[in-house]
Formats: C-alpha cells, structure tokens, sequence
C-alpha cells in the first residue's frame, strides 16, 4: 500500500518517483484545491452538515445505552458462528492464493507467454477487485443458496483481485540473473519458473497471504447479512428484532477474534518475514510448521463447514445460469436514478475520505514510535487504532442507520471513522520510517516538539501519507457501493433491491456501472499516486 522512495552526480538532480519519473511541483497544491473543492461539491450533493452530526450525537448516544449491558444469550451457538467465520476466511484466502499464483505468472510482463494472455489476465484480476465481496456472495447466494459455500466463493474471488495483482507485482521484481542461469542449462519453463523466480518471491507472497486472511475475517463477519454464513447472520437477526444488548454483545465478540486474528498475524509475519542469518534452520522450521498448520486448518475447514470439495468446482455450472441472466444489462429500467444513484456513491467515499484524512493525521503521528510526545499517548493512540479496524464498515453503517436514519449521511459517517483507523495506522507506519537525520537537526538547534514536527516529520511522511489517502479513496468508493444494503444510501440500495425481485438485467446494468467508478477511480488514484509519491 505504500509505494518506495548512488553514485552522486555533480549537480543535484531532481527527485523522482518510484516509477522513475520526475515529480511535478505544481500538482500537489493543484491536487489539493481539486480535493477541497470536489469534497465541497459533494457534501453539498449528499446534504452533509456537520450541524447534523452534532445534533445526531445524542441519537447515538441513545442508542449506544439501549445496547448496555451487552450480553450473548446462546454462547455455544454465537462460538461456533465465530469459528465458522474463522474457517471460512482461512479457507476463502486459501482457494485465492491456489488460483493466484498461476494467475500470477500469466499477469506478469516478465513471465507471461504472451501479450494477449498478459491483458486477459490483467483485466480479470482487475474485475474481481472491483466487484465487491458482498456483490458476489449475494449473487452466489441467489445461486447456490444459503450457507458459507457462497461466503467462500465471494471471499476466494475477490481476494483474488488483490492476491492476483500483488503476486504478479513480485514476480516483476525479481532478478532476472537466477532466470538466466537456470535456462542456460536448457530447462523448460515450469522448471525456469520453479527453481529461479518462486524461491525470490515466496517471503513477499507469505506476507500478502497473511495480511489477505487478516482481511478476509473482517469480510467474512458481514457475510452472513446476506445469508452468506457466518456470525454476521446472528447479529442480523438480533439487529432486526431489535435486542440490541444481544447485538453488541456479538459485536463485542467479533470486535476480540478480529483483535487476536491482528495480533497473530503481525506475529507470524514477523517471524516468517524477518530472516536471522544465524540461524536458518530456525527459519526453515518455521515456514514448515506454518506451512502445516495451514494444510491442516485447511482440511478443519472443508470437514467443520462441511463443504464437499467437489462442490468448489461444480460451483461454476450452478452460477453461470444466474450471471447470464445480466446479460444484456438494461440501463432504462431505472432511469436518472441509477445515474444520481453512482454519484451519491462517490460522493460518500469522496466525503468520508475527506473526513478520514484530516482526522487520522494526529492520531497517526502520536501512535508512531519515534514520534509520540509520551508512551502512554503511544499506545492509547494504537489500541484506539486497533479498535476501530476491528469494526467492519457494514456494522458501523447498521448503527449510524438506527441512529441518524436512512440516507448516504449515515454511510459517510461509518466510512469516515474506519477511513480514521486505516489511514492512522499508515500515517503511523510512514512516521516511524522516516529518516532520523532531520529530526536530530531540528532538535540540536533547540527546536521542540512542535517544531521537530512540522519541519522534518510531516515533510518526509507527506508523500506516503497521500498515497496512502489516494488508496483509501479508491477502497472507500468501492465499500460504498455496498452500504445500501443497511439503507446507508449509495447505489448498493438499488442493486440488492433487483436482485431481491429477480430483475437481474438491471442488476446487470448496476454492476457494470460500478465496476466503471471503480476501475476510473483505481486508474485516477493511481495515475495520481504514480505523480506525486
């Protein structure tokens, strides 16, 4: 999610970024007074008023005390929902990583065996990243009926999306010497492939393949909204009757398996990612028993969840009767409001990005190490942080509904406070790797905290923070494309409703038109990104 910043000429040359290019001066303000006036622009089109906020406030405050004291009424039951959810993103991440590496090669300039092949690829990965997890499930849902198989599938298809690109990426990367040896003993491909590049992109694979499934929890809990499987379907039915201490007490639930699956993660990708040249035994060692801990969670899941594995092949034939019926889209039926409908939904993710990045700034330079004014505010700073990531959007979405009403005010609101979790960890991550050197400058000239900051903290930080601000756009128009299933306004609302009353031509047309914003949104961040960064 971030992108990376000899021989030294006589004359300075100007900087230049990641790709090679030479940054623009002029673009950031440009970028900057853009975003001010497009953020303007789109509060105006929602209706979003800070006064409203403010008033609303006690509504949540209400209903934060109708939630109290939470409590979890069948224990073994809301257990097992859990574990399911567990399985399922293990296992959904798994069928992704198998379909992804040789999707990857193919998707790869410097392995694939033809251009054509190499857009073909391209294209698909791009489509399942566009295409949100909870379009597929309902679709696999209507398909194949209610249960976790359709969770699975929507989990292993969109996560191919990011598995796909990001394999592919470190496939690009590696050196091409260990290629060359290994054909100039005359080996065939598959061996070139198996002996030179997998050995070099392995730790970048594992550490994706962690983080993907860290991911893929938080999907998976929202699920079951859909009937998708999963511990989602419980606080559904407990958010629909209305008991909410049994809701929050599921959330609570979730919000510590999300905390501990966070937790796990950063451990083993610091011992699988970390290398000790004293002792690569150990190393070895550990990718085993990780390695087998998988297979073995893997084969739990198929048994747990009782999925025939059959059944995650002969998914295709049952489904492609419901993707079919898309096809031809009918753009009539709906009319203007399909169109005011897709700039609502960018007018959320516009907002509530706004929203994000002025709020994460702070809370991301005090949770950052080598920054923080006290230890105290460190690790207050990173708990809160941890806290909110541990929210899905779509249970945030639920309560802002019940609290604010129906309409994109509320999905803006949910949107902005997990933008404030994401982008905070970021903003602390980019601040804990800046370059030591200024801050040692400014501070032996006398200059304090306040000081040290603004003249060689934020300068180094600012080209990650807005790649990562630019990303956070991206994902925030693709998860507001969604939140219409809760009422949370946005072009979500109209694509559940057809696919509710089996209008699945407009369905079709609905899908096309966000995979349009998407993949334009996806191209303008990153062709911004590829400028500034």
């Amino acid at each position: 999610m971030s992108t990376a910043l000899e021989d030294r000429p006589t004359e300075p040359e100007p900087a230049r970024t990641a790709g090679g290019r030479t940054p623009r001066p002029g673009l950031l303000p440009t970028v900057a007074i853009g975003a001010a006036v497009l953020t303007l622009a789109s509060a105006w089109f929602i209706d979003f008023d800070p006064v409203t906020l403010v008033t609303g406030f006690d509504k949540v405050t209400a209903l934060v005390e109708r939630m109290l004291p939470p409590r979890v009424d069948d224990p073994g039951r809301i257990g097992m929902l859990a574990f399911e959810t567990l399985l399922m993103a293990v296992l959904g991440t798994v069928l992704a990583a198998v379909a992804s590496v040789p999707l990857a090669f193919l998707a790869a300039r410097n392995t694939t065996p033809h251009p054509a092949v190499y857009a073909i690829a391209r294209g698909f990965i791009t489509f399942c990243r566009a295409m949100p997890d909870l379009l597929f499930a309902v679709l696999f849902v209507r398909a194949l009926g209610i249960g976790v198989l359709p969770g699975i599938l929507a989990l292993a298809l969109h996560s191919i999306g990011m598995l796909g690109k990001l394999f592919a990426d470190a496939i690009e990367q590696t050196d091409p010497g260990p290629r060359e040896a290994v054909r100039s003993t005359g080996a065939g491909y598959f061996r070139e492939m198996l002996n030179a590049v997998v050995p070099q992109v392995v730790p970048s694979w594992i550490g994706t393949f962690v983080y993907r499934i860290d991911i893929n929890l938080r999907m998976s809990v929202v699920l079951g909204f859909v009937g998708a499987g999963g511990i989602g379907f419980a606080l559904q039915d407990a958010l629909r009757g209305l008991i909410y201490p049994r809701a929050l007490g599921i959330v609570l639930v979730i919000l510590v398996i999300i905390a501990a699956m966070e937790l796990i993660a950063i451990w083993i990708r610091s011992m699988l990612l970390a290398p000790t040249q004293s002792n690569p035994r150990r190393d070895r060692v550990m990718r085993f028993v990780f390695s087998g801990l998988l297979v073995v969670t893997t084969l739990a899941s198929l048994v747990v969840l009782e999925i025939n594995p059959l059944s995650l092949l002969s998914w295709v034939g049952q489904s492609i009767e419901v993707f079919t019926r898309m096809i031809p889209p009918n753009f009539d039926a709906l009319g203007a409001d399909l169109w005011e409908a897709a700039v609502q939904t960018v007018a959320i993710g516009v907002v509530s990005t706004a929203i994000g990045v002025v709020l994460s700034i702070p809370v991301g330079i005090v949770a950052a190490r080598n920054v923080t004014p006290h230890p105290a505010v460190y690790w207050v700073a990173r708990g809160w942080i941890l806290l909110v990531r541990a929210v899905p959007e779509l249970i945030l979405a639920v309560v802002f509904v019940a609290a604010l009403g129906l309409g994109p005010v509320a999905g803006t609101c949910a949107l902005a406070i997990a933008s404030i979790g994401f982008l905070a960890k970021l903003v602390a991550d980019a601040v804990e790797e800046i370059d030591r050197g200024p801050l040692e400058a400014v501070q032996a000239v006398g200059g304090g905290w306040w000081k040290t900051l603004f003249a060689a903290v934020i300068p180094q930080a600012m080209p990650a923070i807005v790649g990562s601000s630019l990303y956070m756009l991206d994902v925030n128009v693709r998860t507001s494309t969604i939140l219409g299933i809760v009422g949370a306004g946005g072009i979500g609302y109209l694509l559940f409703e057809s696919i509710r009353t089996l209008n699945f031509d407009v369905a079709g047309a609905i899908v096309l038109v966000i995979f349009v914003i998407v993949y334009a949104i996806e191209r303008l961040s990153g062709w911004i990104r590829s400028r500034l960064v």
